[in-house]
């Protein structure tokens, strides 16, 4: 099936990789209770939080795990009901793995000032349906099947993955800026790739994190090579 660039399932995975925030909602013995959260979007597409266990959502999610999060971009015009958003639903569980933990913080670095902390954990979301709203009048629903992405693929890009950004940080500094700099992410200085997957990759620089998705997906170390090689060209035009 050729690409859909303007498809919603597009449109959902470029808005959950890129949050850096969003609302859970939860149910307290059947009473919703909403509150903000700091979302890390994972290759396969879950979602992880790192929550206190003295929260109460936390202690909701511990007794019911069914929740929903909401994730928002920016809207078009002034009228905040024109921007992007979609709200997906799941079931949330506690995890313990180093390397979700990783992978959360180089998305949040911030969090690593209280990531030893005995009363914080993982969670993690699977996206079981969606609801995407792309403006007035475009709201479409979407399944986890809809959503999740090519699983040859995602391993493909998790196996290269280190390897991806070693060498872009060690030997392409000067391009990791200039793409950066080219997606309005701020001043130009020391930006470093720090995760890359089928989607897209992010670069920080110290506390800052940034998205770069791809054009569309991608299936191999090579295709992340030419997205990054096109990536450093636009930049340097846009530049001129």
């Amino acid at each position: 099936m050729a690409f859909d660039e303007n498809s919603p399932t597009w449109a959902v995975r470029r808005l959950l990789r890129a949050a850096r925030s969003a609302s859970l909602a939860t149910s307290a013995q059947g009473q919703p209770f909403a509150s903000m959260v700091t979302p890390a979007c994972m290759p396969d597409l879950s979602l992880l939080l790192f929550l206190s266990d003295l929260s109460e959502h936390t202690r909701h999610l511990r007794s019911d795990p069914r929740c929903s999060l909401l994730v928002s971009g920016p809207a078009a015009e002034a009228n905040p009901q024109t921007a992007p958003r979609v709200t997906v639903t799941g079931l949330a569980e506690s995890v313990d793995d180093p390397m979700l933990k990783a992978r959360y913080l180089a998305v949040h670095p911030y969090a690593s000032l209280y990531a030893e902390f005995a009363d914080f954990h993982l969670w993690r979301i699977k996206p079981m349906n969606a609801l995407f709203v792309g403006g007035f009048a475009r709201a479409v629903r979407l399944k986890s099947a809809d959503l999740t992405p090519d699983p040859e693929a995602v391993a493909a890009v998790a196996a290269s993955e280190a390897s991806i950004i070693a060498h872009c940080n060690h030997d392409h500094p000067t391009a990791l800026a200039a793409i950066a700099l080219a997606a309005n992410a701020g001043e130009p200085g020391d930006w470093r790739m720090v995760t890359a997957d089928v989607d897209g990759c992010d670069l920080a620089q110290e506390e800052r994190v940034v998205r770069i998705p791809w054009a569309a997906p991608v299936a191999s170390a090579g295709d992340i090579r030419s997205e990054l090689v096109r990536l450093a060209h636009e930049a340097r035009a846009a530049a001129r």
